[in-house]
């Protein structure tokens, strides 16, 4: 597995729930359970296994993003993480069970999600990416489902969260006049690219391909998107993010390329550039000058900031409403650091399922902030 393959599988199982369904628990033999149940979400569990592979999960993120750290500094943002590791493991159940409620379906999207892991794989089809897991040892169902309930768990926020969450246009304004000082930048560019290798490409290869990046370049001059055109097109890293290199100051890009970028506007599209390894087209997404950004530059990045701020409690809230509503058992010696007194039961988590229990209507919590 190469490391970006390694990086979406770690970004997959971090984000996804690494639940087991009740029919994956061996039976008792000889009066012995042969895994342990850490807790129990209505008729769901989570079981040791569950909580294990979360954890080691846990470590490869924080070690993936921490890279260079001391020691010391991973260990401190891991014992903050591990903390949050079972009431993360319960809240994921409870969105899978609400998109259940709400007939949601992501089987669509999660075709789009596994052909776009194979294309940055480079692979042919989506056999040789199920190979590919396998190869890891991994179980090509359970990987689905990580990747299946993680889309549950997001369309279920956008539905029933981020839909309600309004940043009026008075509140980004006074963020904007407090926090002035945020937004005195350098001059910047934020560029996209779409790239095409020709890398070990013969002489008549090479000026076939940049004849193909040039009628990409046509295209997006008459009117096609130029994200869409990366997508589908681009052999860069960055297709699957639209082509999106993000923002360069002045001394960050090669000359090659600083020359062109930085003396056009807003949406400009450069010619067809040739560099060492193949030929790219860039788009000028934006163009900062130096100083103090006017707000309509920075409009959506504030309500981007505010949005998360208000994010977080309301979705906490929400989820408190859903605990209330639902049936939660944790075994002793284990934390969930979300239990809402009198909905989260303390205590030995049986080992066979409860009868279900009738759901009320869930109501939509306030939004603080809203």
């Amino acid at each position: 597995m190469n490391a970006k393959f390694s990086s979406l599988f770690v970004f997959a199982t971090a984000c996804a729930a690494l639940l087991s369904f009740p029919g994956q628990i061996r039976a008792q033999e000889k009066g012995q359970v042969v895994e342990e149940i850490v807790a129990r979400v209505n008729n769901s569990i989570i079981t040791l296994s569950d909580y294990q592979k979360a954890d080691a999960s846990l470590h490869d993120e924080v070690a993936q993003h921490c890279q260079g750290c001391p020691p010391s500094k991973i260990d401190l943002d891991l014992k903050d993480h591990e903390k949050d590791l079972l009431r993360d493991l319960i809240d994921q159940q409870l969105f899978v069970e609400r998109a259940k409620d709400m007939n949601i379906n992501v089987e669509t999207d999660l075709i789009k999600r596994l052909d776009d892991v194979r294309k940055d794989n480079k692979l042919g089809t989506l056999d040789d990416l199920q190979k590919a897991v396998e190869g890891q040892g991994l179980n090509w169902e359970e990987y689905k489902n990580q990747i299946r309930n993680s889309l549950l768990t997001q369309a279920v926020i956008r539905q029933e969260v981020g839909s309600r969450i309004d940043i009026p246009a008075p509140d980004v304004k006074a963020y904007y006049d407090a926090h002035k000082d945020e937004f005195n930048r350098p001059e910047q560019v934020d560029i996209a690219e779409i790239f095409l290798s020709t890398e070990g490409k013969s002489p008549d290869e090479i000026t076939a391909i940049q004849a193909r990046i040039a009628g990409y370049r046509d295209r997006v001059l008459k009117g096609e998107d130029f994200n869409v055109l990366a997508k589908r097109y681009s052999g860069g890293s960055t297709a699957a993010d639209g082509g999106d290199l993000g923002l360069f100051e002045k001394g960050q890009l090669s000359p090659q390329l600083e020359d062109v970028v930085f003396k056009l506007d807003k949406n400009a599209v450069t010619d067809v550039i040739q560099t060492k390894t193949g030929f790219e087209v860039l788009k000028v997404v934006d163009h900062y000058q130096a100083g103090v950004q006017p707000l309509e530059k920075v409009e959506g990045e504030i309500q981007n900031k505010l949005y998360s701020q208000k994010m977080e409690p309301a979705l906490r809230s929400y989820l408190a409403e859903l605990r209330e509503e639902s049936y939660v058992t944790v075994k002793p010696g284990y934390t969930d650091s979300a239990a809402v007194p009198g909905a989260t039961v303390i205590e030995e988590v049986p080992p066979t399922p409860d009868a279900p229990k009738k759901k009320k209507k869930m109501p939509m919590p306030k939004v603080p902030g809203a």
